[in-house]
């Protein structure tokens, strides 16, 4: 086509051979630079094509996902998630690295698949027409509904028993859509509230349930199932749509990609170790039993008192406090290994126990297990003494020493950004983590940590405070 319109052209150029020259050299300029145009607009993505025998010489499998509970989150300073978990293994099985890339949302997961910035979405994908298109589903694949979340005395069982209840939703989600349609199909007369504020999402509608400060809400059964592990007085039973098929996805240039996933998922879907998985993130309690190990009538917190003094004495600490931090870590009981793998009476990641000086064989030993947590909160206090006032400064350590130190950052500039107060944290920086459980906000370019639900850790910290303050009043220092 090129060459046709430049003979066509050079038909009617003037016959002056000065100007026939100049002027051939300005039209073969354009050709060439129109063709070089579309050579790259054609390699724009040079990687078009690859499958899985380029993911195994790259040596990287590069999985997409979104920040939650479920899927992908940081706790502790390590890489947690039900999806990562899983997705992990597959690249150990595969002979690769996992590389773990976090989308913003739905939309840029499947933007960032087709422009091969990752290799796969692990995430549930729904499957519809639409998506097939585009994508090959593989993987594990899940059937979920939406589910009414309630108290599990006296749950109601049929849909319709919601006309005249109370039913608490975020604004703008997925869930007011369905309640607002539920409401239409049953003739009107849900009580809809629609909870529009920035430190509240669905899993703190989930906890007002389970505190009885609200009676309904809706949620994704596997966010229901999630949250049942920490709160064990709700039903979630009720589903209230129609279910849903979804799997991870790949593109429908990598079937070789494709077919190893569904190979390896036939493969391990009924293993322990995927079993084990699922468990830890959907069925074990991450509640500690209500029962105490208190002596406090003589004048003992615990049979590890001892160890506490010592330690604390090393960085300045009332021991108290530090004990404190143990009885809503462990109760005391050095067995504990909590679903993340924390270990010991001061619930030690084993990446933390590591980093200073403590082995798995001794992480458990409740001295070495002391010794080492205190040389992890002697690391907090040194990366918090932007904090002045070294009261404050203790409830900023408190957190971190929950969540890790990278969301404790992440709220600081949140609250920074804001408008609030970076040297308080009730009311302040602790209004600020809440913020962390909101897609607006972690997904915030000040925030580097992504997804947490920080209503755990503002709990933890106002709970251990006050246990502390109770054991000033009760035991002598």
């Amino acid at each position: 086509m090129h060459s046709l319109f430049l003979l066509n052209t050079i038909e009617i150029m003037p016959r002056n051979k000065g100007h026939y020259l100049t002027t051939l050299l300005l039209f073969l300029a354009i050709i060439i630079g129109t063709s070089s145009c579309n050579l790259h607009s054609s390699n724009k993505n040079p990687e078009a094509g690859y499958d899985l025998d380029s993911i195994k010489s790259r040596g990287e499998l590069r999985v997409l996902t979104l920040s939650s509970s479920t899927s992908y989150f940081i706790y502790k300073g390590e890489e947690r998630g039900y999806e990562y978990e899983l997705a992990k293994r597959l690249a150990d099985d595969l002979g690769v690295e996992l590389k773990i890339i976090v989308a913003h949302n739905m939309s840029q997961l499947t933007e960032m698949l087709l422009d091969s910035v990752g290799d796969l979405i692990a995430f549930d994908i729904p499957i519809t027409g639409d998506t097939k298109t585009t994508l090959l589903h593989c993987g594990p694949e899940r059937i979920n509904a939406q589910v009414v979340v309630q108290s599990d005395k006296d749950p109601i069982s049929d849909v319709v028993e919601l006309v005249g209840k109370d039913v608490y939703v975020e604004r703008g989600s997925k869930y007011e859509e369905r309640i607002n349609n539920l409401n239409k199909e049953l003739g009107g007369g849900i009580n809809i509230h629609c909870i529009n504020r920035d430190t509240i999402v669905t899993e703190d509608l989930i906890e007002m349930v389970s505190k009885g400060e609200i009676p309904f809400t809706l949620a994704d059964e596997t966010l229901a199932r999630r949250n049942r592990t920490y709160y064990n007085n709700i039903d979630i039973y009720l589903p209230v749509s129609f279910p849903q098929r979804s799997q991870w996805a790949v593109r429908n240039d990598t079937p070789l990609l494709a077919q190893a996933i569904d190979e390896w998922t036939a493969r391990n879907k009924d293993t322990e170790e995927i079993k084990a998985i699922s468990q830890r993130y959907f069925e074990s309690s991450k509640r500690h039993s209500s029962s105490t190990i208190l002596s406090i009538a003589q004048g003992r917190i615990s049979e590890y008192d001892e160890i506490f003094k010592s330690e604390a004495a090393k960085i300045g600490w009332d021991w108290r406090l530090l004990a404190s931090i143990a009885y809503h870590e462990s109760r005391f009981d050095p067995s504990v290994i909590s679903w993340a793998g924390a270990r010991g009476i001061m619930q030690l990641m084993p990446a933390t126990a590591a980093a200073f000086g403590l082995g798995m064989d001794s992480i458990a030993l409740p001295a070495p297990n002391v010794e080492a947590a205190v040389k992890s909160i002697k690391s907090l206090e040194n990366s918090l003494q932007r904090i002045n006032d070294q009261s404050e400064r203790l409830k900023f350590i408190i957190a971190a020493y929950n969540c890790g130190i990278g969301h404790v950052f992440d709220a600081l500039a949140l609250a920074d950004k804001y408008g609030k107060n970076t040297q308080q944290w009730y009311g302040e920086v602790e209004e600020a983590m809440l913020m962390k459980g909101n897609p607006a906000y972690f997904n915030d370019e000040v925030c580097r940590f992504g997804y947490f639900g920080g209503r755990q850790t503002t709990t933890y910290v106002r709970e251990v405070m006050s246990l502390y303050d109770y054991y000033c009043e009760k035991i002598p220092k």
